[in-house]
């Protein structure tokens, strides 16, 4: 079975939860597509919501919403993910993974929509100074 790499962004605190998915928690992420919402209860998060907002492959191609289906394609990139614009009008020819979730996706990035009652991060607990 599948296994993922999760990267739980957060608007609210503005820092990220990373997170390797178990042999059952994999199968919800299956043949969903950038832009769902996913509940937190498989991942162990009761009461959150998140929405996928992107990923790369096992070769570290990069997840793009605007090509559809599940497997690497190679499309002419003006500007997005995929691409570093510091050249005025160029178009470059990318190799790219589609916006479908499958087995070979290696990392997914989730961004928090509902939070729910326990917190994502623990507060870091303030060492007492000892005076002597």
């Amino acid at each position: 079975m599948a296994e993922f790499k999760l990267n739980i962004g957060d608007p609210k605190s503005k820092k990220t939860l990373k997170r390797d998915t178990k042999e059952g928690e994999s199968e919800i992420f299956l043949g969903k597509k950038i832009g769902d919402k996913i509940p937190g209860e498989p991942i162990d998060l009761p009461g959150y919501e998140f929405e996928i907002t992107g990923g790369s492959d096992y070769t570290g191609f990069p997840m793009r919403r605007d090509v559809q289906g599940t497997a690497r394609k190679k499309i002419l990139i003006v500007s997005g993910t995929g691409i570093r614009k510091n050249v005025k009008g160029r178009k470059v020819r990318k190799t790219v993974a589609a916006n479908t979730i499958y087995s070979k996706t290696a990392q997914i990035n989730l961004k928090v929509i509902k939070h729910g009652k326990t917190p994502l991060f623990s507060e870091p607990v303030a060492e007492e100074q000892k005076t002597e």
